[in-house]
């Protein structure tokens, strides 16, 4: 019995251990910062909208982020006709799947599900390895399916097997200061399409617990004014 309560109080663990070793950085994002989240919507239909969807997130919903329906329509919308259509990619699920082995995932909610910081790391610990099919690897993900799609931004890198530090192979057309910004507005508007209600909701419920506070004293008093002639 002690030996299968161990077994399933590490399993968490080796889970982890599993889907990778490197240490998550932290994701240095903040979705309040409009101009960044706006430069990440920017990179993700250019870069991720050709394999990966967001069936649950519509083009619409960027005028949220200060954008103009002409500024949509101009420069974020590659594979719609409309504004009211989601941010759904061209590539067809058979076509992914026969290329990569499996079907790239949605991102509507991508980052509720991994976190910002997993996210951040994973976008920035890609390295070339001959032995994988697409001729890459990841660090945080291991032996994952998926190509470097920033490479030509962060330029190539290899893994040092025995040091498990990263070396430079070719040059991006990124610095690695601008790149891991570029990342982190990647990451910033992942997180805003994760839950773009997020800081609204945020907002309100300080509001209703500055408004229950409020009623507290108020009904605290009121029960001293009923309860104040009982002994």
């Amino acid at each position: 019995m002690k030996n299968i309560l161990l077994m399933l109080l590490l399993a968490p663990l080796a889970a982890l251990a599993a889907s990778g070793s490197a240490r998550l950085d932290h994701s240095p994002h903040n979705p309040r910062d409009l101009v960044s989240v706006q430069a990440g919507a920017r990179t993700y239909v250019n870069y991720c909208l050709g394999c990966h969807s967001m069936q649950y997130m519509r083009y619409e919903s960027l005028r949220e982020l200060g954008l103009s329906e002409a500024q949509i329509k101009d420069n974020l919308m590659f594979t719609a006709d409309k504004v009211g259509e989601p941010m759904k990619g061209p590539l067809d699920a058979k076509a992914a799947k026969a290329w990569f082995g499996v079907n790239p995932p949605d991102l509507s909610v991508i980052a509720r599900v991994r976190g910002a910081d997993w996210l951040y790391t994973y976008l920035r610990t890609f390295y070339r390895d001959p032995k994988t099919t697409t001729g890459w690897n990841n660090a945080v993900f291991p032996n994952v399916a998926m190509p470097h799609a920033l490479w030509t931004l962060q330029g190539e890198h290899g893994l040092d097997e025995k040091t498990h530090k990263f070396t430079e192979v070719s040059k991006g057309s990124q610095s690695v200061t601008e790149y891991d910004a570029t990342v982190r507005d990647l990451v910033n508007f992942l997180v805003y399409a994760s839950e773009p209600a997020a800081a609204d909701r945020k907002t309100i419920g300080i509001a209703v617990l500055f408004a229950l506070g409020v009623l507290f004293i108020f009904a605290y008093l009121l029960k001293k004014e009923f309860w104040k002639d009982v002994k």
